[in-house]
């Protein structure tokens, strides 16, 4: 498509000045997007001093696989993360380090092989058939939530994957508890951002302690549960619960304690819910502004499904599909931030990294930096055609990061949204109600602030 007459979906624009520190600390409160200056954008790395210490922000692809990959043993998960998401989330696989994180990555990487994740493509077929029945019981016209309705049908898909017989609780419950978490913890506190002791409290996890117990109790009845059902010698279901209870490290045999288990279904549930669901909302935002993009997804699906349910084989032929949830967390990457601390001196190329500073990978500043991308604010799924996706560098595109901590629910996350997606323009096109502002916000994920109410129209 012509660059002229693609579309150019809502960012908050650049900063052409520098802040002060109390502005700054408020534009990070409200949406950290917003303190993205013209030379994040223009510049591959700048660094400089602050009252946080010394930042590095990199967005040079060789350069980042020196952080990520090369040289990653030298650097960790910053503490700023660990202490807005270790409450919530425990000391799973997204929050560990070290021995801790290995040992945890070697006993769950069988549970993301190829073969399981494929075996899960009924369970995601049964949850967007779910979802696309719900739509055609509406009335032509109705207005919907496409932000409530994708945390549905993604939690819809973890309780066929993870906790196949429970949770015994109100699904739109959990639902309501993982966003009033994001949204409590979203906000950056300076007791935080300080480095201010565990014991201050913040007004961020005051207000999550209700959606933690919450997890926590959801949780710990599954794991009864599952635990109770082995014991007795009845057959468990073969989902992920049962799988995490039954793992064992490949080279100590040691297995996850409870404690872990718990852990990891809470991220599973939080993190990995809430980033594939932010994925497929703005996904059909996007569509419903390109006309001509919306059209060609819709051939694309009728040809390769027809009537009937996605099956493995088809998920290949869905080129455009796929395309078109890679552009949109182009636009919007489901994690738009992480940091690493440096536990030794280093260089990148000429530049000097200190002991102890922080070093910034964005990928929301990285996926549309202007050094890297032709027309990097326009929605242009043609970019990730197979023709044109080989000129795109590995370490230019991080919607799953890079690396050792790559996400290990990438493969899981994607079939799962090419599969929702599919069924969806198959049954219906979506329009944003006028005069609703769409905003992205970051609050740890990156979601539309306010949701995104739409009026779905039937397909014929």
């Amino acid at each position: 498509m012509q660059a002229e007459t693609l579309f150019r979906p809502p960012a908050p624009p650049p900063l052409d000045r520098s802040l002060d520190l109390i502005d700054f600390l408020k534009l990070l409160r409200a949406n950290p997007l917003e303190t993205w200056a013209n030379e994040h954008f223009e510049q591959l790395i700048v660094s400089g001093e602050g009252a946080l210490g010394r930042i590095t922000v990199i967005s040079d692809p060789a350069a980042i696989r020196h952080v990520l990959v090369d040289n990653a043993a030298n650097y960790r998960k910053d503490d700023l993360q660990l202490r807005v998401l270790a409450p919530g989330l425990g000391r799973g696989l997204l929050t560990a380090d070290g021995d801790e994180w290995r040992l945890q990555r070697r006993t769950l990487a069988p549970l993301f092989s190829p073969r399981t994740v494929a075996s899960f493509v009924p369970d995601m077929n049964a949850a967007a058939e779910r979802l696309v029945r719900r739509w055609r019981r509406n009335r032509p016209g109705r207005v919907v939530d496409l932000s409530l309705e994708m945390t549905r049908v993604t939690l819809d898909v973890l309780e066929r994957t993870i906790f196949t017989k429970g949770p015994a609780r109100d699904p739109d419950a959990l639902g309501r508890a993982i966003t009033r978490y994001f949204e409590a913890i979203g906000p950056v506190d300076p007791l935080d951002l300080f480095g201010m002791p565990d014991w201050l409290p913040r007004i961020g996890r005051l207000k999550a302690r209700p959606a933690i117990r919450f997890f926590e109790e959801v949780v710990g009845e599954l794991i009864e549960s599952r635990r109770a059902l082995m014991a007795a010698g009845e057959p468990a279901p073969r989902d992920l619960l049962t799988l995490l209870l039954e793992a064992a490290d490949p080279e100590t045999g040691r297995g996850l304690s409870d404690l872990e288990v718990r852990a990891n279904i809470v991220t599973f549930i939080g993190a990995g819910h809430e980033t594939t669901a932010n994925a497929l909302s703005w996904s059909m935002y996007l569509l419903s502004k390109a006309p001509a993009v919306r059209e060609r997804i819709e051939s694309e699906v009728d040809d390769v499904l027809g009537r009937g349910p996605v099956r493995t084989e088809h998920l290949e032929r869905l080129v455009y599909t796929r395309a078109v949830l890679e552009e949109a967390m182009r636009l919007y990457p489901p994690v738009p931030f992480m940091s690493r601390a440096a536990l030794a001196e280093d260089r990148i190329g000429t530049l000097r990294i200190p002991k102890g500073s922080l070093v910034t990978i964005a990928p929301y500043v990285l996926h549309r930096h202007r050094r890297l991308w032709d027309a990097p604010d326009a929605f242009d799924p043609d970019r990730f055609l197979p023709e044109r996706r080989a000129g795109i560098d590995r370490f230019a595109y991080l919607p799953f990061g890079a690396g050792p901590r790559v996400c290990i629910g990438q493969a899981f996350a994607l079939q799962e949204a090419m599969i929702v997606l599919a069924h969806a323009v198959r049954v219906a096109r979506w329009d944003v109600i006028e005069g609703h502002d769409i905003r992205p916000v970051h609050r740890i994920t990156l979601r539309p602030d306010g949701g995104l109410p739409v009026r779905l129209v039937p397909r014929t």
